[in-house]
Order: structure tokens, then C-alpha cells, then sequence
């Protein structure tokens, strides 16, 4: 029995590292995209629009690819395929574009990336799972290197581009993918038996169940809400006057809070159940969108804000992967996921950015936090609503 649980963790330790790597990414690329796209002097209509790729490709990639990896078992091989094809179109980004061609760029690149994380999620959910129980305290554990990858480059990327410049973002761009490249060629090469059974299992009658139609409106006003975060974000900090350094310092923050979180979540979740979760993360996100709202410019404020991501991002994370576990399991665990992150980030990406977009041209970005309060109710409500129909045993 020891001898399988150390084989499970060595297991795991790939996975961290694609974690580690692929937020590594993610942690620089997201929130500076917008201010590169700026110095390459597009309109605040224009960033929204190129931002939104990105949630467009989660509308038809994460299910695709999820659609593929269930009815295949090969999970790794795809990843490895994503991620090498998502390193070689970055490379691109080096040429003079204009927006039409580096939005066909930024679409294959993202139609790639899009697939890495419901698939890995996916696997590693197989691998924390057991006995049909998901084990949070074993995910959290790998979740918060992705975390700490987030976090040394939200940082580091801040300082370098308040020093160097933005010219730089596409080289931070090929080298981060080289590095989720070779995460992923080091994965252990694990495929599921399947069957012509199981490759029949159809996902629909799972979402007619109330409990999972009103959690998948929860999630997606919930992220919705975190849109304005992600897309309008560092450019609200920028029109407020904080340098580089601090609107990276300020990403910090969130990512400090939610390392603490994932390495700790094991003590917290059992507190409440899944459903309760998920109300109590949307509560806190009206809170975070009302302080960010109003009071940005006073520091001490905006920086509670962001230790409040805790809460909004890490607890909810966990709450929703934990919920799609047990929605989802066995064959329809890829398509699960892929669902999730088609609604909950393809569709409220879209929307929350070319909305933001338009807003914030018209009425200044502080005009899309209020937008996402109103976004972080509608989730509360919704939230309730999951609650009340139904509620899993919490985590253990």
C-alpha cells in the first residue's frame, strides 16, 4: 500500500510541473497581452476584441479536444501535440503583424493552448480520485505549483517590461511555451482502456439534471464577473498611474492568497458543503467588484481586494472541479471538464470582453467592475439556487 501511494505521487509530480509551466505562462501573457497590444498601438475596441480570442477558441477547442481524449484515452499524446503546435505558431508573433494577422495567430495558438488544461485536469483528476471520492487535499498540492509558476512570472515579467520594455512579449511568449512543451513530454504516457461502451456514454442527460444546468449559470456569471479582472485589469491599473512593478506586485497579491489556499484548502472545505462553497465565493466576488469599483485608487483597498481571490478563484476552482468530478466521472470526466470551461470561460470571455471593451471606450474602464458586480449577483443568486436543490458531501 505505501509502495502505490509513493508510485501515485511520482505519478503526480508531472503534472505539477505542467502546472507549474503552463501558469507560468498564463501568469505573464494574460495580464500583459492587453499592454503590449496597447504599445503596438491598437484602441481599447481593438485589445477587447484580440483579447476575446482567446475565450472564442473555448467555445469550440476545450470540447473538441475533450470529445477526442475520451473516446481515444489518449490524454498525453493530445496534450504533447498542443502544446509543441501552440510553441512553433508563438514564434510568428516575432513578425510585424497587423491586427487581422496577429488575431489569425493569436486564434491557432489559442485553439492549441485552449485544450491543455481540461485535458490535464482530466488526467489528474482520474489520478487524485478515490474510490470515486476527489481528494483535495492531493489536487491542491499539485494545483499550487501552477499557482507559484503564476506568481514568479506576474512579478518578474513586470519588472522586466517596466525596465526593458514591451518589445519582449513575444520572446516570454516562445520561451514559456517551450517550457509547458517539455512538462508535457514528461508526462507519463498514461492512456484509459476504452471501450465501445463506454465511448457510447452521452453526456446529456447529465445536463438536464436541474442541479447541474443551475451550476453551470453559477459558473458562468461567476467568471463572467472575473472577466473584468482579466481582460481591463492591468490597463485600469495603468490609467490610474501604478507602474509596471505594481500592477505586477498587485497580480502578486492574488496569487500569494491563492497558493495559500490550495496548500491549505484541505482544512477549509470540509467546513461547508461543495454548494455552500459556491455561494460563499460569489458573495465574496460582489465584495471584490464593489471595492475594486469604487475605491482602486486607494492601495491598502485594492490590495484586500485582491487577497479576497482566495476565495473567488481557489475555493470556487476546487468547489466547481470537485462538483464536475462528481457530475462527470469515468468516460464523461474530458467532456465535463471541456463543458466547463467552454461555458464558464469561452462564452463569458467573449462577452465580457467585447462588452468590456465597448463599455470602457464609452465610459471608462471603472464602468466594467460595475458591470462585473452586477455579473457577481446574478452568480449568487444562481449559486443559491444550486444550493438549494442539491448539496454534495464536502471535501475531505
Amino acid at each position: 500500500m505505501p509502495n502505490a501511494a509513493a508510485a501515485n505521487r511520482r505519478q503526480l509530480i508531472p503534472f505539477a510541473a505542467v502546472s507549474a509551466s503552463y501558469f507560468a505562462h498564463i501568469g505573464f501573457f494574460n495580464p500583459y497581452l492587453p499592454l503590449w497590444l496597447k504599445e503596438l498601438g491598437f484602441g481599447l475596441v481593438a485589445i477587447s476584441i484580440l483579447t476575446s480570442v482567446q475565450a472564442a477558441t473555448r467555445l469550440f477547442a476545450p470540447y473538441a479536444w475533450g470529445w477526442l481524449s475520451d473516446h481515444t484515452g489518449e490524454r498525453v499524446t493530445l496534450l504533447r501535440y498542443g502544446a509543441t503546435a501552440a510553441m512553433l505558431c508563438a514564434c510568428i508573433l516575432f513578425f510585424d503583424l497587423g491586427p487581422i494577422g496577429l488575431g489569425l495567430v493569436l486564434l491557432v495558438m489559442f485553439t492549441h493552448t485552449s485544450s491543455m488544461m481540461p485535458m490535464s485536469e482530466a488526467a489528474m483528476a482520474h489520478l487524485v480520485s478515490q474510490g470515486g471520492a476527489f481528494d483535495a487535499k492531493r489536487y491542491g498540492r499539485v494545483r499550487l505549483f501552477g499557482s507559484i509558476g503564476f506568481l514568479l512570472t506576474v512579478f518578474l515579467a513586470g519588472a522586466w517590461f517596466e525596465h526593458f520594455g514591451m518589445h519582449h512579449f513575444p520572446g516570454w511568449t516562445v520561451l514559456s511555451l517551450a517550457a509547458v512543451t517539455v512538462s508535457v513530454w514528461m508526462l507519463p504516457n498514461l492512456k484509459e482502456a476504452v471501450s465501445l461502451q463506454e465511448t457510447k456514454v452521452a453526456v446529456w442527460p447529465v445536463l438536464r439534471q436541474k442541479p447541474v444546468k443551475w451550476f453551470f449559470i453559477a459558473a458562468f456569471f461567476h467568471v463572467l464577473s472575473h472577466m473584468g479582472v482579466y481582460v481591463f485589469f492591468s490597463l485600469y491599473l495603468d490609467s490610474l498611474g501604478y507602474s509596471k512593478v505594481w500592477i505586477g506586485m498587485l497580480w502578486a497579491v492574488s496569487v500569494i492568497v491563492e497558493i495559500g489556499w490550495f496548500f491549505t484548502q484541505a482544512k477549509w472545505m470540509p467546513k461547508l458543503s461543495l454548494t455552500a462553497w459556491l455561494v460563499v465565493c460569489s458573495v465574496a466576488m460582489v465584495l471584490r467588484m464593489g471595492m475594486t469599483a469604487q475605491w482602486a485608487d486607494v492601495l491598502w483597498v485594492l490590495l484586500l481586494a485582491q487577497a479576497i481571490h482566495a476565495l473567488t478563484f481557489a475555493a470556487h476552482h476546487t468547489a466547481c472541479i470537485a462538483l464536475l468530478s462528481h457530475h462527470f466521472p469515468g468516460r464523461l470526466r474530458g467532456r465535463g471538464q471541456a463543458l466547463y470551461t467552454v461555458v464558464a470561460y469561452g462564452f463569458p470571455g467573449v462577452l465580457g470582453g467585447l462588452a468590456g471593451g465597448l463599455l470602457s471606450d464609452r465610459f471608462g474602464l471603472q464602468s466594467v467592475f460595475w458591470l462585473s458586480l452586477i455579473a457577481a449577483l446574478v452568480a449568487t443568486a444562481a449559486a443559491y439556487r444550486v444550493w438549494r436543490l442539491r448539496s454534495p458531501q464536502s471535501l475531505s
